[in-house]
C-alpha cells in the first residue's frame, strides 16, 4: 500500500539545482481552516458560498472561489479556496494519531502535500528522479508580486530543492517575455498562480517553472501568453482557467493551442455538466476533477468524480464547436468530448498552497480543476519530451484501459440522463476521462 503519512514532515532536499488522506471518519469537532484572512487590494473573492456546510456541521468543508465573477469575454480562474471546516488530510491526520483534528491556522498546512500527492498517483520514484531539465510553464492573467517568494516558503516547507530566479530554475515573464513590464497585481488571480506553481513543484520538483502573466484575462492575452511559453521553450503549458463557448474558439485553436509537441493541459472547470474552452480545444489535453481519500485497497487511496451539487464540480460534456480529434472515439458526442483525464480537484480533499498576497501570509487549501491541470502537466514532465509531431492529448488514450491509469468508476457531475458524459463508467466517461495517473507511463509518446 503506498499510502504516506498523512502529516506529512518535509523531505530532505533533492540534491542540486537540477536534482532537485479522507477515507477515515473521525470526531464531531468543528475545525477553522488554515488563513481565512483578509480580503486583498484588488478583485478580492466573493463572499464563501456555503456549498458543503450547514450551521450545525461545520466540520464539514466550505469554500469560495479565488477570483471574482469575470466580465462577459473573459475567462474565470478556476481556484477554490477552503474557508472552514475538516479536510480529507487533517482527517486521515487525526485517524492515524487517534487524536481529534487539531484547530488549524496559517501557519500549519490543512491539504495534501507533494509525497501524498506523489503517492497516490504512483510518481514517488519518478519525482526523485525525473524532470531534469525540463520546464512546466503556467499561463495565469495579471501578476502576483509574491509568486517566487511564496513558492520558496511552499517547497522549503516540504524539503523540496530551491527554485528561484538566480538559480535558473524560476522564471516569470509577461505575455510578451518582458521581466520587468509586468500586468498589473490581482489578489483572486494570485491565489491561482500560488496553487498552480505549488502543484508543478509537488508533481515534478525538479523541473523549472516558467509563469507567463497575461496582461488580463481575455481569452486572446492569455493565449498570447500559450505562444509565449512554447516561444521560451516550455513542453508543458498548464491552464487553470476557462469560459463559455463560442464560435471563435476554432480560430483561437489555431492561433494559440495548436503547438505539436508541446503537452498543454486545461481545467476541465467547475460549474459541473457542460462545456468550457479551452478544455474543448482539440489540440489540449482536458482535465477533470476527482475526490481523492485513503483506502485500504492495494492502491492506498480511492477517487470518485468531485461533484458538490448540480452546477458544482469537475466539467465534462459536447463540444458545439471544436470538431473531435481523431483519438477520441467514444459516440456520444459528435464533436470534441471532455474530459481526457483527471486528478484531485475536490476542495474537501484539497491541497496544501502557500500564498500572501493580499490575504493573511500562510497556508491555505485548494481545490477546483485548477489543482487538477497542473498535477496533470507535472505528470507529463516526469514522463519526458514529447516528440516533435505528437500531440500529446493523445498519449492517454493509447493506454486506455490499462493499469497505467486508475479507472475512476463511481459519481457523476449532473444530469444527461445517466449518460457516460456525466456519470462514471468502466472505462473512459466524461467526467473523468480514461482516469488518473498510475506512473508515467501513459503519458509518454
Amino acid at each position: 500500500m503506498r499510502t504516506s503519512n498523512p502529516q506529512e514532515p518535509a523531505r530532505p532536499a533533492v540534491r542540486g539545482r537540477w536534482r532537485r488522506i479522507g477515507a477515515a471518519a473521525v470526531g464531531t469537532a468543528a475545525l477553522v481552516l488554515a488563513g481565512f484572512g483578509a480580503a486583498g487590494p484588488a478583485n478580492a473573492a466573493p463572499a464563501a458560498k456555503a456549498t458543503a456546510t450547514t450551521a450545525a456541521t461545520s466540520s464539514k468543508v466550505t469554500w469560495s472561489p479565488a477570483c471574482s465573477t469575470p466580465a462577459k469575454g473573459r475567462m474565470a480562474c478556476k481556484a477554490l479556496r477552503v474557508t472552514g471546516g475538516t479536510t480529507a488530510f487533517q482527517k486521515a491526520g487525526a485517524h492515524a494519531d487517534a487524536v481529534t483534528p487539531k484547530a488549524a491556522d496559517a501557519a500549519t498546512p490543512s491539504g495534501y502535500g507533494p509525497s501524498n500527492l506523489q503517492s497516490a498517483y504512483g510518481l514517488t520514484s519518478a519525482a526523485a528522479s525525473n524532470g531534469s531539465g525540463e520546464t512546466i510553464a503556467i499561463v495565469d492573467a495579471y501578476n502576483d508580486p509574491n509568486a517566487e517568494a511564496d513558492l520558496a516558503k511552499y517547497r522549503s516547507y516540504y524539503g523540496l530543492s530551491a527554485c528561484t530566479t538566480a538559480n535558473g530554475c524560476f522564471k516569470k515573464v509577461s505575455q510578451t517575455g518582458s521581466t520587468t513590464s509586468l500586468p498589473s497585481s490581482d489578489t483572486g488571480w494570485s491565489e491561482e498562480i500560488s496553487l498552480d506553481v505549488d502543484m508543478a513543484s509537488a508533481i515534478c520538483p525538479n523541473c523549472n517553472i516558467l509563469l507567463v502573466e497575461a496582461t488580463s484575462a481575455t481569452m486572446a492575452n492569455l493565449g498570447k501568453a500559450v505562444n509565449e511559453a512554447v516561444t521560451l521553450g516550455a513542453k508543458y503549458v498548464s491552464n487553470s482557467y476557462g469560459g463559455s463557448e463560442s464560435s471563435s474558439d476554432t480560430t483561437y485553436d489555431t492561433s494559440y493551442f495548436n503547438h505539436p509537441g508541446v503537452a498543454i493541459t486545461v481545467s476541465a472547470g467547475d460549474s459541473g455538466y457542460g462545456a468550457e474552452y479551452p478544455a474543448a480545444s482539440k489540440y489540449v489535453t482536458s482535465v477533470g476533477g476527482t475526490a481523492l481519500s485513503t483506502s485500504s485497497n492495494s492502491r492506498g487511496w480511492t477517487e470518485s468524480v468531485w461533484e458538490t451539487s448540480s452546477t458544482e464540480g469537475t466539467g465534462s460534456g459536447c463540444s458545439a464547436y471544436d470538431t473531435k480529434p481523431t483519438w477520441q472515439t467514444d459516440t456520444g458526442c459528435s464533436k470534441r468530448t471532455i474530459a481526457d483525464v483527471s486528478a484531485v480537484a475536490d476542495p474537501a480533499t484539497g491541497v496544501s498552497v502557500y500564498d500572501s498576497y493580499g490575504i493573511t501570509a500562510g497556508w491555505y487549501t485548494f481545490g477546483g480543476t485548477s489543482a487538477s491541470s497542473p498535477i496533470i502537466a507535472g505528470v507529463y514532465a516526469l514522463g519526458g519530451t514529447p516528440s516533435s509531431s505528437s500531440y500529446p492529448a493523445s498519449f492517454p488514450y493509447a493506454s486506455a484501459g490499462t493499469s497505467a491509469l486508475n479507472d475512476v468508476t463511481s459519481g457523476s457531475n449532473g444530469s444527461c440522463g445517466s449518460s457516460y458524459l456525466c456519470t462514471a463508467k468502466s472505462g473512459y466517461d466524461g467526467p473523468t476521462g480514461w482516469g488518473t495517473p498510475e506512473g508515467v507511463s501513459a503519458f509518454t509518446g
